[in-house]
């Protein structure tokens, strides 16, 4: 299905916002990074209504909801439609025994396969604690409404030497694409780091192994038609069966797009983006996070009160 782009159908913005419990379990909100106390996400959600998104459906966990809910929607109240799905270990495990012990939810995709029934248009979906661009969710949004079909996905591919910390190593998805730029493979490395001599390198069992500045990598903005939530769920079956007594074993969205690859269901199309992201990898970005915002609202990219 090609799906029709119609103000019926503007596309959604889906936020993985459910590992941030620890930070709401507090009465301190999540951290502001804006002029305002604005967070990250608040960002993202502003980018998003510009480029045309016309819902925003946060995954989160039901424990922390109300302090959420309370945070949001005065800001978003007749900007964007809003939804919110709650992520839980027992969700889609009917019929299979899960260890007691496990506390850790299942992953993205997992929180992916909850907004099953909420989310029925063409989407993109974000982790809340990352920067993305505004120019990003302009290409989002262009895929969404002229691309995207249940055959044909992305991933928007941000360059390596834009996504790097100054205060440790990061792991990253690294995209292998054919001539025609459809993803090949996307390699997890975990130990991401740029050395003294200015060469960026990613180590494994000690080697290392230099890697092109304009490397594209998977920051997990990804785009989607809703079909791919139907093969999370079936997915998620076989994961349970193999890896379900597995206290600490996840489901992740790359490793389900990869699958929609292999299984020859369609292809996933990497788009690259000049857009500069930062996040909160280390304690220690908070204050470069925070100078990039700055910098961004002294540029008049946002106003000094986002929503005001």
């Amino acid at each position: 299905t090609k799906y029709k782009s119609s103000i019926m159908s503007a596309p959604t913005l889906v936020i993985l916002a459910a590992g941030m419990a620890s930070r709401y379990g507090s009465q301190k909100q999540t951290e502001g990074f804006g002029p305002n106390g604005e967070t990250i996400m608040d960002y993202s959600i502003y980018d998003a209504i510009r480029a045309g998104f016309g819902k925003v459906v946060f995954i989160i966990r039901e424990d922390f909801s109300e302090a959420f809910k309370a945070n949001f929607e005065p800001k978003l109240n007749g900007k964007i439609e809003t939804s919110y799905v709650y992520q839980s270990i027992d969700k889609f495990t009917e019929g299979f025994a899960i260890s007691a012990e496990r506390t850790k939810p299942w992953g993205t995709a997992h929180a992916l396969l909850c907004t099953k029934g909420v989310v029925n248009e063409p989407f993109a979906v974000i982790n809340a604690d990352d920067y993305y661009g505004a120019e990003a969710f302009v290409q989002a949004y262009s895929f969404l409404t002229k691309q995207c079909s249940d055959k044909e996905y992305c991933i928007l591919g941000y360059e390596l030497a834009n996504t790097l910390s100054e205060n440790g190593t990061v792991s990253r998805g690294v995209c292998s694409t054919n001539e025609q730029g459809y993803l090949t493979a996307i390699n997890e490395r975990t130990k991401i780091y740029r050395k003294d001599d200015g060469q960026i390198v990613f180590e494994e069992n000690g080697v290392e192994t230099p890697l092109q500045e304009d490397t594209r990598v998977s920051m997990n903005f990804m785009c989607f038609a809703p079909s791919f939530i139907d093969l999370c769920e079936k997915e998620f079956s076989l994961f349970l069966t193999q890896q379900g007594q597995e206290l600490k074993s996840e489901f992740y969205i790359p490793y389900v797009a990869g699958l929609f690859s292999e299984l020859g269901l369609g292809q996933v199309k990497v788009i690259p983006t000049n857009a500069k992201w930062f996040g909160v990898t280390y304690k220690e970005d908070a204050p470069a996070v925070k100078a990039s915002i700055d910098a961004l609202v002294t540029n008049k990219v946002y106003p000094t009160k986002l929503w005001s």
